[in-house]
């Protein structure tokens, strides 16, 4: 009996020794072991809700844009924008027609710093536009520098200017908002600068489509309102970084 207890002692002594053990292994963790999440990469493509409403309500204006971006890495995207617009334009002593339409292709870079499963974006990217046009010139105004003998009537041209174009550089700055589950809305503010304009003869180019209204000749600004919708083609895992300070705190420990 002597001899079977103690065979029972040394067993379960044994037993304890080896689950203390196996729980102290699992606890410890490797110093260099870094957090690991998955991030989607897709194509994402909307629409310009602005566009679309100024149709709706102004009589003179006719537009469509359709956006695009694909994720090409964590923090960049390729991005894009197809347009076509018909706007009459009433300007002091002119009013004339533009019709058209406009691509624009560059990159936009995301400065904001997701977590969890979020993809969200805050960016500032980069644009070339091209756009082909026509001008009509419906009637026109001539200067008079002596009001004192009356203003000279409106005279109604009906001219037809075809074959135009305009090139620019474009610079954005937006946000993205997942509303619902891949479901965007944005905005964005871009500053244009032309790079090439053909004219007609006696005759500038006041509106471009894509470009929107010149000033000074050179450069435009515009805006934009989106709804779009994400595709995912394929997750990847991507390493996140742990911060120097949170490092060290765990290696205290």
């Amino acid at each position: 009996m002597r001899h079977t207890s103690a065979f029972y002692f040394s067993s379960a002594l044994l037993l304890c020794s080896f689950s203390i053990l196996a729980q102290e292994t699992t606890a410890v963790k490797p110093k260099d072991s870094l957090p690991v999440k998955t991030e989607r990469f897709g194509v994402r493509v909307g629409v310009d809700l602005y566009k679309l409403a100024r149709t709706i309500y102004d009589d003179k204006y006719k537009g469509l844009e359709l956006v695009a971006d694909y994720r090409l890495t964590k923090k960049i995207y390729i991005a894009g924008e197809l347009g076509n617009e018909n706007k009459t334009t009433d300007d002091d002593r002119l009013n004339f027609t533009t019709k058209g339409t406009y691509f624009k292709v560059g990159f936009d870079y995301n400065t904001y710093e997701n977590w969890l499963d979020m993809e969200n974006m805050t960016y500032v990217g980069l644009r070339y536009g091209v756009s082909s046009f026509t001008q009509q010139l419906n009637s026109y105004e001539i200067y008079n520098p002596h009001p004192y003998f009356g203003e000279p009537p409106v005279i109604v041209s009906g001219e037809k200017f075809d074959g135009l174009s305009a090139s620019w550089i474009e610079v954005v700055a937006g946000i993205k908002v997942e509303l619902l589950d891949n479901l965007y809305a944005g905005f964005s503010v871009r500053l244009n600068r032309l790079v090439s304009n053909k004219e007609p003869n006696n005759f500038e180019n006041l509106y471009i489509p894509g470009f929107n209204r010149t000033y000074n000749g050179k450069f435009g600004v515009g805006f934009n309102y989106t709804v779009s919708y994400f595709i995912p083609f394929y997750k990847s895992a991507v390493k996140t970084k742990v911060k120097e300070a949170k490092a060290k705190e765990e290696q205290k420990k």
